[in-house]
């Protein structure tokens, strides 16, 4: 395929069309310099047209490292016995969010793994505690597989959204990233509910996961336009030293970067985010991720003292700096990009009522 026929595509998903399987599958592969250009161009575009030149911060508060689960992939699965674990306490939690809330965040993201501990009583209380002391922020729950009663009770106490990345859209793919009691059709089904619940919804995928094909990214893109999430967070695969993966190759930045920009011409007011592990993976990953298409940071507001234990993959970045220290340094890596972190909810913009820049 000539760079003409790139460009020829590009165009074609900038225009609101439908790309077949064989031609997001170009995209995907698409090695030529020129080609990538324009599509970044156009993505950048577009990702302008709707949310300007902002940049929207949500705080990261890692609250527990406990978790049921034994993916294979990850560095606080259950079967690591090397793994350091820690929770957090409600006062703890809330400590995170007032130092976040005077440094200008307005958007919290609670995440952990799925930890039996915080049940719909206590984990309510949190965010109910929240929603009281910071009336006009907005809360994420990063918090995994629930049923259906406890999101709605979730929901009811104050959470405005839900991250749940569904990791790969291939069923026979998931059963290779994960033991055989986790099932893609139950993470879909959760995805469903949240939606259907009320949450702003947020999925995504790792790229360049262990036995990953181009038909797989196909997948995970149909997934997303047909769903049309909110938020899509994509990021490259890192092994961690204690999982069977951890020989396995790290997952490429560049594809990573591209499918950003192909993300953004699919769903142009999605909120995107220049994810940790591509900054990890290149040391100015996030800068670029930017210029790629993302539009979202998100700037570790955890304790210092237990950020070092939630290792997800290995080397993970700003493990060791303080929230003040961390978000002056993002604001000026933010600002040698052309754009600008700002303090409000950054709620997505209704499609087809694109914001003035």
């Amino acid at each position: 395929m000539t760079d003409r026929n790139y460009i020829e595509l590009t165009d074609k998903l900038a225009a609101g069309d439908e790309l077949s399987d064989e031609e997001l599958g170009a995209l995907i592969e698409c090695e030529d310099r020129e080609a990538g250009a324009y599509l970044t161009q156009k993505a950048i575009a577009v990702r302008e047209k709707y949310y300007g030149k902002k940049v929207f911060i949500r705080g990261l508060i890692e609250f527990s490292s406990y978790c049921r689960n034994n993916c294979f992939y990850c560095g606080i699965r259950r079967d690591n016995k090397k793994a350091e674990r820690y929770r957090l306490s409600k006062e703890q939690i809330l400590s995170c969010c007032e130092t976040g809330y005077r440094l200008g965040f307005r958007t919290f993201v609670l995440q952990s793994g799925e930890d039996p501990y915080f049940a719909d009583e206590i984990l309510c209380g949190i965010v109910r505690g929240i929603r009281m002391r910071f009336e006009d922020c907005a809360i994420t729950l990063s918090v995994g597989e629930r049923d259906r009663g406890s999101y709605e009770k979730l929901f009811a106490a104050g959470a405005d959204r839900y991250l749940l990345r569904h990791e790969t859209a291939d069923e026979v793919h998931y059963g290779m990233l994960h033991p055989e009691e986790m099932l893609l059709s139950r993470r879909l089904q959760c995805l469903r509910d949240l939606r259907d619940i009320g949450y702003q919804v947020g999925c995504g995928m790792m790229v360049g996961s262990p036995y990953q094909k181009t038909e797989h990214l196909i997948k995970d893109l149909k997934l997303i336009r047909e769903f049309r999430p909110e938020m899509v967070g994509i990021g490259p695969f890192l092994p961690h030293q204690d999982t069977e993966f951890a020989d396995q190759k790290a997952g490429s930045p560049l594809l990573t970067l591209r499918l950003l920009s192909i993300i953004r011409l699919m769903h142009p007011t999605v909120l995107l985010p220049a994810t940790t592990a591509l900054g990890t993976a290149d040391p100015r990953g996030r800068e670029k991720g930017l210029l790629a298409g993302a539009n979202v940071v998100m700037p570790n507001l955890s304790p210092v003292d237990v950020r070092g234990k939630y290792t997800l993959y290995d080397n993970k970045i700003c493990t060791g700096e303080e929230a003040a220290e961390c978000i002056r340094c993002l604001s000026l890596r933010v600002s040698k990009t052309g754009y600008e972190i700002v303090t409000e909810r950054g709620d997505p913009v209704t499609f087809g009522s694109p914001e003035t820049p």
